[in-house]
């Protein structure tokens, strides 16, 4: 069984060396956290490993898991570089969905190989996604005996792996950002508006929930294009127009949010082919970015 160091144990790193451990995958070995105290949090948690306070404490191993803060991860890369720990064949990667693998590059300089694994996934509660971990689909990149060997580990698991492209490892990471963080705050744009038009925030809450819960299964149902409704997938210019009015006379921000996604929708529509040519070319001149 190949061994597992953990440099910084946080929420993904519990959830994923308690994983590995319990499938019998990796063997953990040395847990680095910046208090020594969070390392031996993290080892009750995983039930194997023992907590160090620096690199120098660290005993050779395998795998090197970087489960740092994005912000941490090259100076993480450098001080194992340095530690006189990485010899060929050593397997070092992390785990951000925005930073490509290349942020551990001085580990690859001394003979390493080097990967990104990025569970899509929220890790809040380290009990909870160990429970629920099986089926999380998990980007990967990096050099290729590393992404073998991980894909391996994380199948084993449950994970479901994909390829991502490190040239674009952020646009990528913003599609969760925009699809998780950003529907959240489209969910309160629409509550917003909702309140506008006379109704208690609560009970827009409860007004709009099986309309966006119908949306999204029919997204994930028959595709995007035919999930489309509403006066856009209609090339109803009319009401479009009409909105505008009424967002540019309310909320100027609002009615942004509403031409950069109408013309999303626009595209949409196209593709779909339903709507008028005539109506669909009037509502891209609506959509147009006020001066």
């Amino acid at each position: 069984m190949k061994s597992l160091n953990i440099i910084g144990c946080g929420a993904v790193g519990k959830t994923l060396g308690r994983l590995f451990h319990q499938a019998g995958i990796f063997e953990i070995r040395d847990i680095l956290n910046r208090s020594r105290e969070g390392g031996e949090q993290a080892a009750a948690f995983i039930g194997a490993g023992r907590a160090v306070s620096d690199y120098a404490q660290l005993r050779p191993a395998d795998l090197y898991l970087v489960a740092a803060s994005d912000a941490a991860l090259a100076g993480c890369a450098e001080a194992l570089a340095a530690s006189g720990l990485v010899r060929p064949g050593t397997v070092a990667w992390q785990v951000s969905g925005a930073l490509p693998s290349s942020v551990l590059a001085p580990v690859g300089e001394r003979g390493g190989e080097i990967a990104s694994v990025h569970p899509v996934k929220s890790f809040a509660d380290p009990s909870a996604s160990v429970a629920d971990f099986s089926g999380t689909w998990c980007g990967i990149e990096g050099d290729p005996p590393a992404v073998a060997l991980l894909s391996g580990a994380f199948s084993a698991i449950g994970g479901r792996m994909f390829p991502v492209d490190p040239r674009y490892k952020s646009v990528y990471h913003a599609g969760s950002v925009l699809v998780c963080n950003y529907l959240t705050s489209l969910i309160e744009v629409g509550v917003r508006a909702y309140q506008k038009g006379g109704l208690p925030r609560e009970t827009a809450l409860q007004v709009m929930e099986p309309l966006v819960r119908g949306t999204l299964d029919n997204v994930f149902r028959v595709g995007t294009v035919q999930a489309l409704t509403g006066p856009i997938a209609r090339g109803d210019a009319a009401v479009v127009a009409g909105q505008l009015a009424a967002l540019d006379d309310w909320d100027s921000e609002i009615a942004l949010v509403y031409r950069t996604l109408g013309r999303v929708a626009l595209e949409l529509s196209r593709r779909r082919g339903a709507a008028s040519t005539g109506g669909l070319a009037a509502i891209e001149e609506l959509l147009a970015v006020k001066v």
